[in-house]
């Protein structure tokens, strides 16, 4: 049995070339035709050696913060009694300067009155305001889909 050499197709030269185009942002496909080489390999390479940009993702793995969409849609299945419109606001408006993070932005009275302020209360986590303000802001999408008529409708 004869022994046929191959010629190695990664050597030191391709292997510093992948990792300074890896850490330009280059895409794999791209790395690929600069070094002359597949996509798979370039992949399978930047792997082994770990310096793959998605190691440990999966496709169709959850995102592990709640979208604003989740958010709302959560807010929106608790009771509106739950919820007053307005919440105490007068009791906890502060001003521009005390604003906090984890205040509720949501504007309360004259913007060029003298008492303009913020309401204060505990934001949703993910969300600008409060969660009374945040069901006054964002509403669920209650449209009805209707088909266009193009004949003759009024």
């Amino acid at each position: 049995m004869t022994v046929i050499a191959t010629q190695t197709t990664w050597t030191a030269e391709r292997i510093a070339l992948l990792k300074n185009r890896i850490a330009a942002g280059l895409s794999c496909g791209q790395i690929a035709r600069e070094i002359g080489l597949s996509r798979n390999a370039v992949i399978g390479k930047a792997n082994r050696l770990g310096l793959s940009r998605f190691k440990g993702t999966k496709k169709n793995a959850q995102p592990r913060v709640p979208t604003q969409h989740r958010i709302l849609r959560a807010l929106w299945a608790k009771p509106h009694a739950a919820f007053p419109e307005v919440p105490g606001c007068i009791s906890k408006r502060c001003s521009f300067s005390e604003l906090q993070v984890w205040h509720c932005r949501w504007p309360i009275g004259d913007p060029t009155s003298k008492d303009f302020g913020f309401c204060g209360n505990n934001l949703i986590n993910g969300l600008p305001y409060c969660p009374a303000h945040a069901r006054i802001a964002y509403r669920p999408d209650t449209r009805v889909h209707q088909p266009h008529c193009f004949a003759g409708c009024q």
